[in-house]
């Protein structure tokens, strides 16, 4: 064990791995704050930007009371869009599109992330990658855009607006995946995130006072919006990054396919939902495909430990 730990890439791969586990709870918290389309609870832009201001009052906290210096003038702009990316544009358009799909459905059109974080760092990063590691990460979106297009009642070619919110929200998500990795090579990852989240703080914390619920909400909703500003906002960020930093962002983005199957088995006992063959089956074939891209000869980065 102590030899896998001291692997840069197997350590970024676990810290990764650690990371998207207490992600994979968000589609479940979420669903449990924004309620449903027949029984709705707290507004999705108060969940989305009361979760940020939240972890963004206890991210300043933390840098005052560390004393971290300002980050240098060449770190201000992937700082802005990791903050777009991940404070602001991915979780205001899950927490909109929660309310009307059930977290399994939506666990499964999350398996899109890896491949949009691996295009975005590849081009960012200028890696080159083998063709069978591109082959397996676009089978694995396929898969994903195909059970999208399945369950959207409309039939192949159509996918619900819930759907293109949650598509959308990953390409927020995948920018600040892909600039915070970067950042998290030069600076500690738990300040990349919290940079990220006190930038945000303009926005984030005069919406969400606009948009504090007018009527009492029950205690499962608001244990839900203090995990997801805990533990999706900001902690399970401190393993993510780092991971990133130690593995590399195309590889070890990978690791989110195995994100769906976890969101879905969390999912369960959450909040009831069932699983069913086809949720699975798709769950399952994209897992594969992670194992398969894992095998594919990568780069490797040169990280600190």
């Amino acid at each position: 064990m102590a030899r896998l730990w001291a692997d840069p890439e197997t350590r970024g791969l676990l810290l990764g791995l650690l990371g998207i586990t207490m992600f994979a709870l968000t589609p479940a918290m979420t669903r449990l704050a924004v309620g449903t389309s027949t029984a709705p609870l707290m507004t999705g832009e108060f969940v989305a930007m009361g979760r940020a201001a939240l972890a963004g009052l206890l991210a300043g906290a933390m840098l005052l009371a560390i004393g971290a210096r300002l980050p240098g003038r060449a770190d201000w702009y992937p700082l802005v869009m990791t903050s777009m990316g991940v404070v602001l544009g991915f979780p205001l358009l899950n927490a909109w599109a929660m309310r009307y799909v059930e977290a399994t459905h939506a666990s499964v059109i999350s398996g899109l992330q890896p491949l949009l974080t691996a295009v975005l760092a590849a081009a960012l990063y200028r890696q080159r990658h083998a063709l069978g590691f591109w082959l397996c990460a676009a089978l694995g979106s396929a898969l994903v855009l195909g059970f999208a297009m399945l369950r959207s009642g409309a039939g192949m070619g159509s996918i619900q607006v819930a759907d293109g919110l949650l598509l959308l929200g990953m390409l927020f998500g995948s920018v600040g995946y892909a600039y915070g990795g970067q950042l998290a090579q030069r600076m500690p990852a738990t300040q990349v995130i919290s940079w990220a989240l006190v930038l945000g703080l303009p926005i984030t914390l005069p919406v969400s006072l606009w948009a504090w619920p007018q009527t009492s909400m029950p205690a499962s909703a608001w244990g839900a919006l203090a995990y997801v500003a805990l533990f999706s906002m900001w902690i399970g960020f401190f393993a993510w990054y780092r991971g990133l930093a130690l593995g590399g962002t195309v590889r070890v983005s990978q690791v989110q396919l195995m994100q769906p199957f976890l969101s879905m088995l969390f999912a369960v006992p959450l909040l009831g939902e069932s699983l069913d063959a086809v949720s699975i089956g798709f769950a399952l074939a994209v897992l594969a495909t992670a194992i398969a891209g894992r095998r594919m000869p990568a780069p490797r980065l040169n990280a600190a430990s």
